[in-house]
């Protein structure tokens, strides 16, 4: 943990990504997927259609696909590579099974391919949503992109297996994060473990797996400054739980995120963070021993204050045990409610006109699936601030919004979150470890306001009600509260009561259409200690209209063969630079 000092100032935080350089070119965004850097892509988009550019370190076949999961399975897969001097490349997705099977239709449409003593570099493109069952639709969410190649080229009997010369990493290609180049001589400060640039240390990049930095509590005990500790242990010190909200987030494949130029985060004010925590999250699943890592975050940062100071609001389900997930649940929904009464009241006292929220960040554990912040107005539904349909705990960061949102009084917000608790044999509790679960949605905006959570919490009688929990023990003195009756629960922490029921799909599936349907508790909590007086009140969820369908997605019986031809756009190369980017602009 670290004081920051009084400065005056702005500040940008940085990550570690690849960026196309050239002038000119549509190859905007690029990315290595693998840490040896020899796979690398670049790639472009409009509203119709993307373009990509491999650079892989083979004269064999390149293979470049989108994944559900991740893995092999039921996979979109491109093979192409250059033979005898002439480029090809081939459409094929895999079944269930992992078999490869040539596409039928073939819906990448090959630009251009070439090769030299070492790499060989293939473009294609195709459309966003292809009308091909076999062909993944991309979209803004999080994609999982599979790579591989091979020393040899595809033969007569079709590609052969890779080996270990293959990957994955997940991107938002139509979302990637903004980005913009650091003026030079912009000053900056390093936020480092002990011994321990985002600065990831090089050769490291297989094991920093994502970096978040939390604002703490300025009351903290300074004694426990510029102290490091292993996240969520038992003897972690109680300071480190006051570090909640969260100012930034890095994670494996992350461009960075750049403020807008009139708002940035301020610094060294008496409303400003004094104390943050960065939490670095390692991934070394070999076991390797000895490693010493010195990553950390670069924050840049300007004497010139802009028109506007930034706030980031935590909305969603409030962190408790009263957050409870059944086991072995395929789809199971949390609904957080930043709710009509809070932002009245805090908005009408703080900013009549509103506020305006430009970034998203989307947060859940382990167990989470899909999140979306839903936005409404007297009732009636929005477009979401930000979605995504295809949540990857392993790749957090800030979505840019592509035009700014105004939140006004006596507007809502539901952090809508879906998980699936299949593998697991008991319940999950929210809390603080991976394996616990949270869903909330971070807001940045401006100007800033006096408000840090607008949240909810289902109420935990009805809960229990549900399970046939009839009188705890009263007066509660530990914690979890303990169960009186009925007598199979008696003696029993509430925890251990809803562990002990016997949970099935449908008991789970009726536990969810029981808790969406219950009182809440309401936070509605300022900086520090202070509260608005909306919260603790028990209200009833809203009576909501229906959600509006996007424009954007569109059923492919309905849409003409115009709309699903393949189109192609002949892209100008781009240098590939792996440089140090601006990524959050405080």
């Amino acid at each position: 943990m670290s004081e920051n000092q009084p400065l005056s100032a702005l500040l940008f935080l940085t990550s570690l990504f690849s960026s196309a350089c050239s002038q000119g070119t549509r190859f905007v965004h690029s990315a290595a997927l693998d840490a040896d850097g020899r796979y690398n892509i670049k790639w472009g988009f409009d509203e119709s259609t993307i373009t990509f550019e491999v650079q892989v370190e083979t004269r064999g076949y390149i293979g470049f696909g989108l994944s559900p999961t991740g893995a092999m399975s039921s996979s979109d897969i491109v093979i192409g590579g250059v033979l005898n001097g002439s480029p090809y490349l081939l459409d094929y997705y895999t079944d269930s099974n992992r078999k490869v099977h040539k596409d039928a239709l073939q819906s990448y449409q090959l630009l251009y391919g070439r090769e030299n003593d070492t790499h060989t570099v293939l473009a294609f493109s195709r459309n966003l949503q292809t009308c091909d069952d076999n062909d993944k639709v991309i979209t803004g969410s999080t994609v999982r992109v599979i790579w591989a190649f091979h020393a040899e080229d595809v033969g007569v009997s079709g590609p052969v297996y890779h080996g270990t010369n293959r990957g994955r990493k997940s991107l938002r290609l139509l979302n990637p994060g903004t980005s913009s180049s650091i003026p030079a001589g912009t000053a900056f400060f390093d936020l480092q473990n002990e011994e321990i640039e985002p600065m990831i240390q090089k050769g490291h990049e297989n094991l920093v797996h994502h970096i978040l930095l939390y604002q703490c509590d300025s009351n903290l005990n300074k004694s426990e400054i510029n102290r490091g500790h292993e996240c969520y242990h038992p003897n972690m010190p109680d300071s480190f739980f006051t570090c909640e909200t969260v100012l930034f987030a890095w994670a494996i494949g992350g461009e960075g995120f750049t403020y807008p130029p009139h708002a940035g985060m301020s610094i060294g004010t008496s409303t400003d963070p004094v104390y943050v925590q960065m939490e670095i999250h390692f991934d070394n699943p070999s076991l390797q021993r000895g490693i010493v890592d010195s990553s950390g975050l670069r924050l840049y940062y300007s004497p010139s204050l802009r028109r506007y100071d930034a706030g980031v609001i935590e909305t969603g389900v409030w962190v408790s045990l009263y957050h409870m997930l059944p086991p072995g649940m395929q789809d199971y929904i949390t609904e957080g409610h930043c709710t009509q009464e809070c932002l009245q009241e805090s908005l009408d006292s703080e900013m009549a006109s509103g506020i305006h929220v430009f970034a998203v960040l989307l947060h859940a554990h382990l167990a989470g699936r899909a999140i979306k912040a839903r936005h409404f107005r007297q009732q009636v539904e929005l477009q979401p601030l930000a979605s995504d349909d295809q949540f990857d705990f392993n790749f957090q960061e800030f979505q840019p919004l592509s035009q700014e949102r105004i939140i006004l009084p006596g507007d809502s917000l539901i952090t809508e979150c879906r998980y699936n608790t299949k593998g697991r044999m008991n319940m999950t509790w929210g809390g603080l470890s991976t394996r616990d679960e949270m869903c909330l949605s971070y807001l940045l905006y401006y100007p800033r306001v006096n408000l840090a959570r607008c949240e909810s919490l289902p109420e935990i009688t009805g809960q229990l009600k549900f399970i046939g929990v009839k009188e705890i023990q009263e007066p509660v003195t530990t914690w979890p509260f303990v169960i009186k009756s009925p007598k199979k629960y008696s003696n029993l922490s509430f925890t251990e009561a809803m562990d002990k029921y016997k949970w099935t799909r449908k008991r789970g599936k009726a536990f969810n259409d029981a808790v969406r349907k219950l009182p809440m508790n309401v936070r509605c909590s300022k900086f520090g200690q202070d509260e608005w007086t909306i919260q603790g009140m028990i209200i009833s969820p809203p009576e909501l209209k229906s959600e509006q369908t996007s424009a954007a997605v569109v059923a492919c019986g309905n849409v003409s063969e115009i709309q699903c031809g393949r189109s192609f756009v002949l892209l100008l190369t781009a240098c590939l630079l792996l440089i140090l980017q601006t990524c959050l602009h405080l």
